[in-house]
């Protein structure tokens, strides 16, 4: 099974006042098939971690792999969706998801059926047509998930993609991130903030400790499998064991030393 991995990576960044480490020694692997979710606070290295991933950021020691090769550097193997949507504003919504086809040599027609199809897989079927500045908040993070899909990636990197939506729409937007990862069979590492989001979405939640940011706590969660085999978002997040799993894991973050010893 295909595995992208940080093999005790630390990282500082050279300009900064001493070269204080930003990760230290962090060794985390993500496997096809998983959603794993990274939780901390800030100045723990979550950014740089998933910067790290996606082969924006060189480790100033130890390596990441994929499938046990180097990585040295961005590939459409990994593909990266921000919390800025970071979508081209002079095209619309049909010819920025088919940006990665165009690249790969597709032609016009094929880039319009695999784009139109990507679109009505993120629920915009039929929104092909409509200018970037057309489109709400929720719809351009649609677009930007269906743009990072149309480069048939294997791992799919998130940084806080649903950070600056509106509650109603990050809720339904989780439950999309979900139904497309579970039919993509990709591997997802996504950065939040959010703990109700991390335990609804990840099958594994790692929390990372600050300064330098290292790997204070990993635990397995099936939420999100729930969800996906038909049980309501709602009723799972008021499930006692969601509740009592949450407060667990906001102890961890602001508490270091009580995740060490759990």
């Amino acid at each position: 099974m295909s595995e992208l991995r940080l093999n005790a990576v630390s990282f500082a960044y050279e300009h900064a006042p001493g070269a204080a480490r930003v990760l230290d020694r962090v060794t985390l692997g993500v496997a096809k098939g998983e959603f794993v979710v990274v939780l901390g606070q800030s100045g723990s290295g979550k950014t740089s971690l998933l910067n790290l991933a996606a082969g924006f950021l060189e480790p100033t020691e130890g390596r990441v792999t994929l499938d046990g090769k180097a990585v040295s550097g961005p590939s459409a193997d990994r593909a990266v969706v921000f919390q800025d949507d970071a979508l081209f504003a002079w095209s619309n919504a049909r010819d920025n998801v088919a940006f990665p086809l165009r690249l790969r040599g597709a032609s016009r027609d094929e880039r319009k059926r695999r784009a139109d199809a990507l679109l009505a897989d993120v629920g915009l079927a039929g929104q092909g047509g409509k200018a970037i500045w057309e489109l709400s908040g929720g719809m351009r993070q649609r677009v930007g998930i269906a743009r990072a899909l149309a480069a048939e990636p294997e791992f799919l990197l998130m940084d806080e993609p649903l950070g600056a939506l509106d509650a109603m729409t990050r809720d339904q937007m989780q439950e999309l991130l979900l139904t497309i990862w579970s039919r993509s069979n990709t591997g997802a590492l996504l950065i939040t903030h959010s703990v109700e989001e991390a335990l609804f979405l990840a099958t594994r939640v790692v929390v990372l400790a600050a300064h330098p940011g290292r790997i204070a706590l990993e635990q397995n969660f099936d939420f999100g499998r729930r969800f996906l085999a038909g049980e309501k978002a709602r009723a799972l997040k008021s499930e006692p064991e969601f509740v009592a799993a949450r407060e667990a894991l906001i102890a961890a973050i602001h508490d270091p030393a009580y995740a060490v010893a759990a």
